[in-house]
């Protein structure tokens, strides 16, 4: 995910049970007495095992209220194999399903992975997203892993969230200082490159009479690639396996022998579905990408593992390098889901009986009532944030969606970039858009009682939350030859991000081939001409890629750098240009570039 530099202020109960419940268990579980789950022995003493709650989720973005379009709905597998999707999401109701969850299970922690706050739309962001950790306070968050967004504005406003204290530069929006977190933001191996220590707590433990749970919370090492450069000035970020190592260690010599990881960083599991059987057999099953790699490697002191960052919806177990089957989990993004973990504590050993570990991902529906308290934290804020927020900037024809190799939305940000850029320079040759800097699309009905094709501030604010300014560079004909070939080959290659061109750049993506040579370099096309790899061309990005992020070196290689103004504010000027009531913007065609599979 992407992450951009800040400015002065930043823009800022389960459906169909039968199959909505993925669950995890080992034969053992079985064997286990049945004090195990009652918690209760003989002459009313504790039974030997005791069942803890964890609940946990990640990735919620500062999504207060319900996400809209396809951001707020989940895949669900059908016993005849189909799917459906779900409506889901948003924090009135996640409260209700938390606090519903709760009841019954006096031994409950709720966890979360990272992102909880970052690429917010604009309720949260405008606000430096304190209506978010006002929100999570009372869900009553245990415990959260920082995640790379948490680094948008930097480690010391990080801090701040954690801490409290009105921002540095807006001070303080309401007649109350801002309290920050009451659940700790683990930083393991987020480092300070002077002192060489955590930036904030590495680990905390959780007790309930005589159970203790320890928890480690690490971000995933490659952070720097995907946040500003000013966002993580001065730290350094270490490897994820080590860091959770040492750390187990030292709670084991601190007498803790129940250990999960809160780890943002993520995977691919084979199916969409959120109650996907991630441990099916057969070809094309389980789950991949970096978290599997961490999983097989990361001691087997470590119970289980809260993963996030990749936006995905899993419960599988992976050996340990043991090679006994630990529980990991990842409930997508945007509160949409919540993973509810039953981990059965064993009194005599003080650890977690694995074999007995199940789990479950749980969808937020919106058909259960909404929490009050949630409701008023959303008036209040909605209410310091509409005057600005309802502002009209524009008018649409249709959705435009944010899917695929190439999306409309991208696009639409990609042909306002280089008319803006052209604004500034009249030599700006095009403009290249990264899709993790597109955080949605615009829904002609995104209200439901609009229906009008209105675009609003707040709108524009949740498809580009980050407050990057356009900048412009030039570059040889060979580097955007280069930069195009970056989007599959060297830290993209395994995870491509396509960069969404301007309308007058076409070129060929060929899908059967491997690396650098998926771009079919014969095929580049600017203004309908080649490539001249002797030419110099002026090219339109944000601030972010204009810093070589996401994997894109050579971007941070341009000259006669110009600075301009917000990106945000060049969408609604594209958006005020080209559209009125009478005569909306249609969706682009989003066929710039072709594609071969």
């Amino acid at each position: 995910m992407p992450a951009a530099p800040r400015r002065t202020r930043r823009r800022a109960t389960a459906l169909l049970a039968a199959t909505a419940a993925l669950t995890t268990a080992a034969a053992l579980a079985a064997a286990l007495p049945a004090q195990a789950h009652s918690g209760k022995g003989g002459h009313g003493r504790p039974g030997r095992y005791q069942d803890v709650q964890l609940l946990s989720f990640n990735d919620l973005h500062g999504n207060l209220e319900p996400p809209s379009g396809s951001s707020g709905r989940v895949s669900e597998l059908q016993p005849d194999g189909t799917t459906k999707t779900v409506d889901a999401g948003g924090v009135e109701y996640l409260a209700s399903h938390l606090r519903s969850a709760r009841a019954g299970h006096p031994y409950s922690i709720t966890a979360a992975g990272g992102d909880m706050v970052g690429a917010s739309p604009m309720l949260s962001g405008l606000f430096h997203d304190e209506p978010t950790i006002e929100a999570l306070n009372k869900l009553k968050l245990d415990v959260t892993s920082v995640g790379n967004h948490e680094f948008d504005e930097g480690a010391g406003e990080l801090a701040r969230l954690q801490n409290g204290g009105c921002h540095p530069t807006d001070g303080c929006y309401t007649d109350k200082e801002f309290k920050g977190a009451d659940f700790p933001y683990l930083t393991a191996n987020v480092l300070d490159e002077k002192t060489k220590r955590p930036i904030l707590k590495p680990y905390w433990v959780w007790k309930k009479k005589d159970v203790k749970i320890g928890f480690i919370g690490v971000t995933l090492e490659g952070t720097p690639n995907v946040v500003s450069a000013d966002g993580v000035k001065g730290l350094a970020f270490k490897d994820e396996v080590e860091t959770i190592d040492k750390y187990a260690k030292v709670l084991q010599r601190q007498g803790v022998q129940s250990i999960v990881a809160l780890v943002h960083e993520g995977g691919f599991p084979a199916s969409g579905a959120y109650n996907y059987d991630c441990d099916s057999p057969g070809a094309g099953a389980g789950i991949s990408g970096p978290i599997v790699d961490i999983a097989k490697n990361v001691t087997p002191a470590v119970d289980a593992l809260v993963t996030g960052h990749t936006h995905n919806a899993y419960v599988c177990d992976i050996p340990d390098p043991s090679g006994r089957p630990r529980m990991v989990t990842s409930a997508a993004s945007f509160g949409r889901l919540y993973t509810d973990t039953t981990l059965t504590y064993d009194r005599r050993t003080g650890d977690i009986a694995r074999t007995a570990v199940k789990s479950a991902n749980r969808v937020v529906t919106r058909d259960v009532p909404k929490a009050p308290d949630m409701t008023d934290l959303i008036a209040r804020w909605n209410t310091l944030a509409a005057p600005i927020g309802n502002r009209p900037i524009g008018y649409i024809s249709a959705d435009i969606g944010n899917t695929g190799t190439e999306s409309p939305m991208g696009d639409l940000i990609a042909d306002a970039q280089l008319a803006y850029g052209r604004e500034l320079d009249p030599r700006t040759s095009l403009a290249l858009m990264n899709p993790g800097g597109v955080r949605a699309g615009l829904t002609y009905a995104a209200k439901g009682a609009e229906g009008d094709g209105v675009v609003t501030y707040a709108e524009g604010f949740t498809v580009q939350p980050f407050a990057n300014t356009v900048n412009l560079q030039d570059f040889t004909g060979a580097q955007l030859v280069q930069v195009l070939k970056e989007q599959v080959s060297g830290s993209n290659a395994a995870a491509p991000k396509i960069l969404q061109p301007s309308a007058n750049l076409t070129y060929t993506l060929d899908l059967t081939k491997s690396g650098a040579d998926r771009v079919v370099t014969d095929s580049i096309r600017l203004n309908g001409a080649a490539v001249d790899p002797a030419a110099t061309y002026r090219v339109a990005t944000n601030s972010f890629l204009a810093g070589g992020g996401d994997g894109f070196p050579t971007l941070g290689q341009g000259t006669n750098d110009l600075v301009g103004a917000d990106d945000l504010a060049a969408l609604e000027k594209y958006l005020t240009a080209n559209s009125s009531a009478a005569n909306p913007i249609a969706p682009p065609k989003a066929d710039r570039i072709s594609v071969v599979q």
